[in-house]
């Protein structure tokens, strides 16, 4: 978990509220949008934030709960109580969702033009069987990332090869493969370190179960030990060093989380050698070679561990509200539309492509991107996709990544975007980027992990500690832009569901334009330094549904 620089910058600001009237989809009272005036006069939370409070923060209000989030909450309460909408389709492209869960299983999208199980197409769309979605990866769960794949791929063209000896045709190429050679090699450096470490500590947590004879030990059991041999000594003292500052179940679970993030990158994500595709059996190389994957949107895994980052965002987005369990997601009228596409590891472009072209030709309305990544060789099926999903009117809110980075920075590379890299101009005007926010008000409050940018992401919303669904009937605390990008695509299916009238780029536009601006310097990520928030982001805001709401009713109100 990255940690966010602790600095304290105290400023005044003003939100001037905006009056509108609510007249579409019914009657209702005049509503003022949540006021900021003079911010430091309301108390800002020093304190730890209650359990209750923090398991939905990014509902709560800032005015009221003292608490950043979305005033999804007061929405609810003040705005659509009495209101009628209509369901919203919400692609989630993911890494797959268990759409049994106890809290979603009544949201999962069903393709009613399917028969169920006969091994049929029956709605002649390219895909037999698909009653819930689509597997774009069939039994695949581990992958490389797109740097290493580019390096696999190239290397025999370039390697050894300097830049005056590329033709003219291959400079792109080169050039990438380059970035990502460096890239490559400057990853596993960076991995021998922790490697060496997390070895040792395994080797001495085997050398004590073995001394022990048990394959599970206390601190007492470690403080009890007696032993004339070095090697056992030596693992006494390392875990008496351990167990002092951590449980041994805190430190089982960090150490799992350790050794899976460690070996992952080193055995899958930045090795060579490895082909997380090969059992997937198509041309990732092949966009006409379409006829893979299956419609088992949960997944290979028996425990469904693989699935918990898509469980996670769908929850975030439409889990069930008010039914006395779980978490509520932000959106009471959605349909959860999973689409497997996203593996432990970088995903193809050409599945997200025909990802997001499954969700637009099968009624999706709001398609949400929690992933990304630094190369993307065949981008051109993605930016073609994006556009098609803009043809058809269908929004895609997209994570701004977690590196900390400045994606305004010519340097700075974060895939699937809606720009060429470097310039400013949009090629379509249905993707809103998201960056992350943490629960204290303040300037710290921008997530440490969060990329940014004035030009390249467009607002921010909650994305730290976040709890929502993950599989198997459970429930935890993940975090990231991941988690931010769900709020949003929530919101967006909110607006979309009660004022249907309204066009992708409209509640793209609405969403930035009704948040809260947060006139403070904060710590920018990543880094000592401080900026004005509304450097961050094109926005200079944070979203807030209920404001966002009452300003979808004046635009839907003026719409014929």
């Amino acid at each position: 978990m990255i940690q966010i620089l602790m600095k304290t910058v105290a400023k005044l600001f003003y939100f001037v509220a905006f009056l509108w009237l609510l007249q579409s989809c019914g009657s209702v009272p005049a509503i003022l949008s949540t006021p900021i005036q003079n911010i430091d006069n309301t108390p800002i939370k020093t304190t730890e934030i209650p359990e209750n409070d923090l398991k939905r923060w990014n509902q709560l209000d800032l005015v009221s709960d003292t608490i950043p989030g979305m005033s999804v909450d007061k929405a609810y309460i003040e705005i659509l109580g009495n209101l009628k909408g209509q369901k919203v389709i919400v692609a989630v492209v993911d890494s797959g969702v268990d759409i049994n869960h106890e809290d979603l299983k009544a949201v999962i999208w069903t393709n009613k033009d399917e028969i169920p199980n006969n091994g049929k197409d029956d709605d002649k769309n390219g895909y037999v069987d698909d009653v819930h979605g689509w597997n774009f990866l069939g039994k695949s769960i581990h992958e490389t990332l797109e740097m290493t794949r580019v390096v696999r791929r190239y290397k025999t063209r370039f390697e050894g090869k300097t830049e005056s000896q590329i033709s003219a045709q291959d400079k792109a190429d080169y050039a990438d493969y380059e970035r990502a050679k460096a890239t490559l090699e400057t990853k596993i450096k960076e991995l021998q370190g922790p490697k060496q470490q997390l070895d040792f500590i395994v080797a001495a947590e085997q050398t004590l179960k073995d001394a022990l004879d048990k394959e599970s030990f206390t601190k007492e059991d470690v403080q009890n030990l007696k032993s004339q041999d070095n090697q056992v000594l030596q693992a006494r003292n390392v875990f008496m060093q351990i167990l002092s500052r951590s449980t041994k179940e805190e430190f089982d679970e960090e150490i799992k989380s350790f050794k899976e993030y460690v070996y992952g990158q080193l055995n899958y994500n930045l090795n060579l050698e490895f082909d997380g595709r090969e059992v997937v059996g198509d041309d990732p190389y092949n966009f006409n070679d379409r006829n893979y994957g299956d419609n088992d949107v949960t997944g290979p895994s028996e425990d469904k561990e693989d699935i918990k980052h898509g469980t996670h965002v769908a929850g975030i987005i439409g889990a069930v509200r008010n039914n006395g369990i779980g978490m509520d997601g932000v959106s009471n009228l959605v349909e959860i539309m999973p689409l497997r596409a996203v593996p432990d590891g970088d995903e193809y472009d050409k599945d997200i492509a025909l990802a997001i072209r499954y969700a637009v030709d099968n009624g999706a309305k709001v398609i949400n991107a929690s992933f990304g990544k630094a190369f993307s060789p065949n981008r051109e099926w993605v930016d073609d996709a994006l556009k098609y999903a803009a043809s058809k009117d269908v929004l895609f809110v997209h994570a701004a990544g977690n590196d900390g980075l400045d994606l305004d920075d010519a340097k700075s590379y974060n895939f699937p975007n809606d720009a060429p890299h470097g310039s400013t101009l949009e090629y379509a005007d249905n993707v809103i980027t998201i960056g992350a926010i943490g629960p204290k008000y303040g300037a710290d409050i921008v997530a440490g992990f969060s990329n940014y940018g004035k030009t390249h992401v467009d607002v921010f919303a909650p994305g730290v500690k976040i709890w929502a669904t993950t599989p198997n009937n459970t429930y935890e605390y993940l975090q990231g832009t991941s988690m931010a990008a769900p709020a949003i695509a929530g919101l967006a299916a909110l607006i979309r569901a009660y004022f249907p009238k309204l066009t992708a780029s409209q509640v793209k536009k609405i969403i930035m334009d009704s948040g809260l601006p947060i006139n403070q310097v904060v710590v920018v990520p990543e880094s000592d330094d401080t900026k004005p928030f509304a450097e961050l982001s094109r926005s200079g805001k944070i979203a807030n549904a209920y404001n966002a709401l009452i300003l979808a009713s004046q635009v839907s109100r003026g719409l014929k």
